[in-house]
């Protein structure tokens, strides 16, 4: 079977479920295509009659048959895909971190009463529509640039990264694998260990990698190092432009104090690996991987966890004694 007739059967299969979710039209974007190629093969004839190919048939720059509708289509329905599997991703992970009075609160406020179970099945159906829709698009915008002979689709993708719109690049889709793997682990959810097995947490030389297989012969690999300490991650905190770091690498690097915190970061302030300004501010704590990494390596985490607790004493520390000569006018 074709990707796009087991793409168009796997979204007309969880339209029938309890709502509808946004997803790329593939049959119709893949029409614009085909009209651009009939339109510049007719240009081409017409203007040298005696050539009997159209392979070497090209766009010279922009082409105004694509650019005008399948660049702003496509980029409406990734910015869709990405807003909606974000959202479910973020209230299912919620849900399940949630303690006491909130975690009650939570369920009430819930449209229907999910048992465990039911949460179990809906993050592996998030994983499988992030995923699916990653590789739609990446379809998508190969043909693009195999139609027109450009690199315009690979420019394409790096523009939606930098918008944040590249749904592997999601922090969300790292804290559900987490997920996962944290209740493969639990003892009273034996049944989840069969949900997501193609879901693993490595360590080649120490140095961990969350790795998932994909369809279509794709994989997902997630270094678990710390760029800026260059060990393993610590209280993970992934920035807005997709990239994690430990969080108090995180503040080194923002030029903030672990009392202020991120959200206090100056707006210029740039990741240190992709160098994208503004993504400080919106980072977003990963627990499920924290969990995680705790799990997988505790007399690491212990003796990291004794090391932090003193840092950060530290740092608060010199941070109240600022403020105290800064007061006083010292």
């Amino acid at each position: 079977m074709k990707f796009t007739k087991k793409y168009e059967t796997y979204m007309r299969g969880i339209r029938t479920k309890e709502e509808e979710l946004p997803g790329v039209g593939l049959k119709r974007l893949k029409k614009m295509l085909k009209k651009c190629r009939s339109q510049l093969t007719s240009h081409h004839q017409t203007a040298s009659p005696s050539s009997s190919s159209d392979a070497g048939v090209r766009c010279a720059g922009h082409c105004s048959v694509c650019d005008g509708s399948f660049f702003p289509s496509l980029l409406d329905e990734m910015s869709a895909v990405v807003g909606c599997f974000n959202e479910k991703a973020k209230k299912l992970l919620e849900l399940h971190l949630a303690s006491g009075f909130k975690k009650y609160a939570l369920w009430f406020t819930s449209r229907c009463h999910r048992s465990h179970g039911q949460l179990i099945q809906q993050g592996k159906d998030l994983v499988k529509y992030a995923i699916i829709n990653a590789v739609a698009m990446r379809k998508i915008l190969k043909k693009y640039d195999k139609i027109h002979y450009s690199k315009q689709g690979q420019e394409f993708k790096a523009q939606a990264q930098s918008l944040h719109i590249e749904i592997l690049q999601s922090p969300w889709l790292s804290e559900l694998m987490a997920f996962y793997m944290n209740l493969r682990r639990s003892k009273n959810n034996e049944a989840a260990m069969e949900l997501f097995g193609d879901c693993s947490l490595t360590f080649d030389d120490d140095q961990p990698t969350l790795s998932c297989s994909l369809f279509d012969s794709m994989r997902v690999d997630i270094s678990l190092t710390c760029s800026i300490c260059l060990d393993t991650m610590f209280d993970p905190v992934a920035l807005s432009c997709g990239h994690i770091f430990c969080y108090l690498c995180c503040c080194s690097a923002a030029s903030v104090t672990i009392v202020d915190g991120l959200k206090s970061a100056h707006h210029k302030s740039k990741c240190p690996l992709c160098r994208q300004a503004g993504v400080f501010p919106n980072a977003v704590h990963l627990d499920e991987l924290n969990m995680l990494l705790s799990y997988s390596c505790p007399e690491y985490w212990e003796k990291r966890m004794q090391m932090e607790r003193v840092e950060r004493v530290r740092l608060a520390k010199e941070h109240w004694e600022s403020q105290c000569r800064a007061f006083l006018g010292i």
